[in-house]
């Protein structure tokens, strides 16, 4: 068991290193992207192109719950001792081609309505924000049928290829981005289109590869009906999740838009860009163990599970608060030196959106173990029914005159109400886990990690009258030595303190060594 445990504790090791080289070319180009994308677009196009893309994407409610399916019942496929590969791979292939013929239905009738009768767009915009609709709903399409190829590059653990096809899709926006400065016609509806024929291209190249380096992932147009009743009951229930995650997202978006207008959208959207950035660091981890969470609950490996869940926390966690503090106490700056023009609130949307994430990562370990047990009737009727509740509450609060800064406070609010229902929830699945020992082992460590450092770095940096390059750099660089010294200290006890040691020193002899 020991070996086992230590092979899978190497293959994340390996898998989260390509994933995070490939995260910091893709997160230095992304960055890029947004600040000519705003520059060649204007922050009205850029705000129109942010609410429409938002609308379509909240239909993603109806896929989002086969994205979890997917990624779940081929990994859970994986764990099993023989192995029916190829029979799980095209039921969801199948299924995936049927949704995507339900949801291109919905948009062309009711999304098509709600755009030119509801949205707040000016007159002159409504010709090119149609097109951008059009080539949204296409895009949305392609992606939802390369979701299986996906699913099942990372139940191999083929991270590696997944790395090297994330490069290639942000150069490739990055060079229509600058196209956009060559072609003397509507940057916006030039846009949308580059983005639709970049996301033909990516599922062309997905199921390419899949089909040459996973024999059992080839789409024979076959349909298993126990295998698509286990999903479709799995991802039913699932729906109730998605729909939460969707109009907490792209639901309040869209209300920002109603109640706010186009501008405000922009700023909701360069904040998304930046939030989404930060967490690749996070995904990245989270991405490299999600298999290993769910081939060990097929193995009915429940310790390891557990103890994943105690230590994935806290690391995913760390990454996230040791990134994101910089960034927080320095928004405004970082905005100014990145973009040309900064719209209103921005930097506030930025710090609330970054609370909001590190209050979902210490429930993403929690929500994937729950996932692979594919007990999740009861988890979706709580936690999705509680998650819910934030798009209404931000509604009220738009109603009653707050600011547009509360729907990110309903979001974090709902946020950890849903952490403690997870937790209560998953002690009724998972044999030995422990309310009170994730508390003590995961919760605790990071409160008291955080708080001195945070204390500290506000008070320092109240101290600085202007922000420039020096001082940023010098704040930056104190941040993570304050922060890793916390970490070490506080967060990590003397058993991960000395893996760590173990780790390097192992790391340092095999550099001198070859």
């Amino acid at each position: 068991m020991s070996t086992t445990i230590h092979h899978n504790n190497k293959q994340v090791a390996k898998n989260t290193i390509y994933l995070y080289l490939r995260t910091m070319f893709v997160m230095v180009i992304s960055i890029f992207t947004s600040r000519i994308v705003l520059d060649a677009l204007g922050i009205d196009d850029y705000g129109i192109y942010n609410a429409v893309g938002g609308f379509v994407a909240m239909f993603s409610m109806l896929s989002g719950t086969l994205v979890a399916a997917s990624q779940r019942f081929i990994a859970f496929e994986l764990g099993k001792p023989d192995p029916d590969v190829e029979k799980v791979f095209s039921t969801t292939i199948s299924v995936h081609l049927l949704l995507a013929a339900l949801i291109l239905i919905l948009l062309e009738t009711l999304g098509l309505w709600f755009l030119n009768y509801k949205m707040n767009i000016a007159a002159e915009r409504m010709a090119a924000a149609n097109w951008v609709y059009q080539c949204s709903v296409l895009t949305f399409c392609f992606n939802l049928i390369c979701i299986p190829y996906n699913a099942a590059i990372i139940a191999y653990e083929k991270m590696a290829a997944f790395a090297y096809i994330s490069i290639f899709e942000v150069v490739a926006k990055l060079g229509c981005v600058y196209a956009l400065f060559i072609i003397a016609f509507d940057s916006l509806i030039v846009y949308a289109i580059f983005m639709m024929f970049i996301a033909v291209i990516l599922c062309m190249i997905y199921g390419l590869y899949c089909h040459s380096h996973f024999p059992k992932c080839r789409y024979n147009f076959s349909f298993d009906r126990n295998t698509f009743h286990e999903m479709l009951t799995f991802s039913g229930w699932n729906f109730i999740g998605s729909i939460a995650a969707n109009l907490n997202g792209h639901g309040i978006n869209i209300l920002t838009n109603l109640f706010f207008g186009v501008a405000l959208n922009a700023a909701r959207g360069i904040a998304t860009q930046i939030d989404n950035a930060i967490n690749t660091f996070v995904n990245n981890f989270l991405m490299a163990i999600t298999p290993q969470i769910t081939k060990s609950y097929a193995a009915k490996d429940y310790n390891y599970i557990n103890r994943i869940n105690i230590a994935g926390t806290k690391y995913s966690f760390f990454l996230l608060w040791i990134i994101s503090l910089p960034v927080c106490l320095n928004a405004e700056y970082i905005l100014g030196i990145w973009l040309k023009e900064v719209p209103q609130h921005t930097a506030e949307f930025v710090r609330l959106g970054i609370i909001f994430s590190m209050c979902q990562t210490l429930s993403q370990c929690l929500y994937r173990t729950m996932l692979a047990s594919g007990n999740i009737k009861k988890y979706q009727i709580v936690v999705g029914g509680l998650s819910i509740l934030a798009f209404p509450a931000a509604y009220i609060f738009f109603l009653l005159g707050l600011p547009a800064s509360w729907g990110y406070w309903a979001m974090i609010i709902f946020s950890v109400v849903c952490l403690f229902a997870r937790l209560k929830l998953l002690c009724e699945i998972l044999p030995d886990f422990s309310t009170k020992r994730f508390c003590i082992e995961a919760l605790l460590p990071i409160i008291c990690s955080i708080i001195p450092v945070l204390l500290i770095t506000y008070y320092m940096h109240t101290l600085v009258e202007h922000v420039s390059l020096l001082t940023f750099t010098t704040e930056s660089l104190g941040c993570f030595a304050l922060t890793g010294v916390s970490i070490w200290t506080l967060g990590l006890s003397k058993v991960e303190r000395k893996k760590c040691i173990v780790f390097l020193q192992n790391r340092i002899y095999r550099l001198r060594h070859g």
